[in-house]
Order: C-alpha cells, then structure tokens, then sequence
C-alpha cells in the first residue's frame, strides 16, 4: 500500500492498526514532548528571573513581582497542560493495547458461552454414585470413611 496507488493513503492507517504501531508512535511523540517540556521550563525560568529583576522607577520591591505573576502563570499552564498531554500520551498507548486483549477475550468469552449453551441443551447423563458400603461390614480401609467415634473403632485397633 504506498500513495500512489491509493488517493486515501493515510500513513498513520497502518499504525492505527497496530497496537505496537501505535506505543511505538505515541513513544515518540511523547519523547518530542518532552524535550520541548525541558526547554519551557527553561524558558519559565529566564522568563520569571528577567521579569522580576525589572523595575520601573518609583516601584516598590513587590511591584516586579506582581507584573511578572500574570506571565508566570501563564507558562505554568502550558507546563501543567504539556504535562498532562504526556500522561495522556501514555494513557491512551495502554488503552489501545487493552483494547485489542478484550477484542481477543470477546472472542473467546463468546466460543465459552455457545459451548455452555450447548452443554445446557444437550446434558450429558450422570452416572450413579457408587453404593455406600454396608453398616455392619467393617472395611480394612479406615481413612476418612471410617468410624466415627472412638467407640466404633473395635477391638482390633486397641
């Protein structure tokens, strides 16, 4: 499948198709991301040491500091929604993985169901249960079958 052949192409076809595609792709974006993260949190920082190292004449010394907080924030939001874009990232990479495991369980579940369905129309006969032995025939096996009480084990065991 290449685009010359097809005018629907869309590369990103074939890795939506693939749960390993897909972690692989996620991986990556999630790689770029976070280098682009790293270089924010550089730029928040400069940003946050210039803006509050400007005064104006007649400031006073918390006056920088209130000009800067509006821009502070703001690239604090995009840090906190890059962060969150990440885990999301991440998310979605185990979902997609999740989903083709139930795809195959759905499977399976539903092969389980029509054989149980099956066993319910047809029963197979059940065999009898093997005759208890006889109270007064004392069996040479004494395991869990055996007396009861002290009283009933004889004279042999004493």
């Amino acid at each position: 499948m290449n685009s010359n052949n097809d005018p629907n192409y869309s590369p990103l076809r074939d890795v939506a198709q693939s749960p390993e595609a897909t972690a692989r792709y996620l991986a990556d974006v999630q790689r770029v991301l976070l280098d682009i993260g790293k270089n924010l949190e550089t730029l928040a920082i400069e940003t946050r040491l210039h803006l509050r190292k400007t005064h104006v004449e007649g400031d006073r010394w918390y006056h920088a500091r209130l000009r800067a907080m509006p821009v502070e924030k703001a690239l604090g939001n995009v840090l906190k929604n890059l962060n969150n874009l990440t885990d999301g990232l991440e998310k979605s990479a185990y979902k997609r993985r999740a989903h083709d495991e139930a795809v195959v369980n759905t499977a399976k579940g539903r092969k389980e169901k029509e054989l149980e369905r099956q066993r319910k129309k047809n029963p197979q006969p059940l065999q009898a249960a093997p005759n208890p032995p006889q109270q007064g025939a004392q069996s040479q096996n004494l395991g869990y079958g055996g007396p009861t009480s002290i009283y009933d084990m004889g004279r042999e065991s004493a």
